[in-house]
């Protein structure tokens, strides 16, 4: 399992977990897609490479996550394959994905923000959390 939904009142949380926290970062970028649209149907056509940086591990997930949010909101592009690395405080991500189609991807939620509401990214046990403002 890549994610899971948690409980919330009125956005979407997601629990994302995987084997680093490379993979987690991956997963939960899959999830934001797969919030978005049926993630199952978006092939991986093109390639774009993805960067984003942050203060700490929670800023560069919610760095991240949002640049992909912004590139769905000026190009259109939505992925379903990450290969997601670390260099210090950076995110290096290659994201493969295809033009937004809303007859084959099948919309399902506006996601409008990334939000630090109750935010984490644990090490640990391998997982992040984070909420999507809908």
């Amino acid at each position: 399992m890549r994610y899971r939904t948690l409980e919330h009142t009125a956005d979407v949380m997601v629990e994302a977990y995987g084997d680093t926290l490379e993979e987690c970062f991956a997963n939960a970028a899959f999830a934001l897609t797969d919030q978005m649209v049926d993630a199952s149907q978006v092939l991986p056509r093109d390639m774009r490479e993805v960067f984003a940086e942050g203060d700490d591990r929670e800023s560069m997930l919610y760095n991240f996550l949002s640049e992909l949010l912004f590139i769905f909101d000026v190009s259109g592009m939505v992925f379903s394959r990450f290969e997601v690395r670390f260099e210090g405080c950076k995110v290096l991500c290659k994201a493969w994905g295809e033009p937004f189609d809303p007859l084959r991807h099948r919309p399902r939620n506006e996601v409008k923000a990334v939000t630090y509401h109750m935010m984490m990214v644990d090490p640990n046990n391998r997982s992040v959390r984070l909420v999507l403002d809908i």
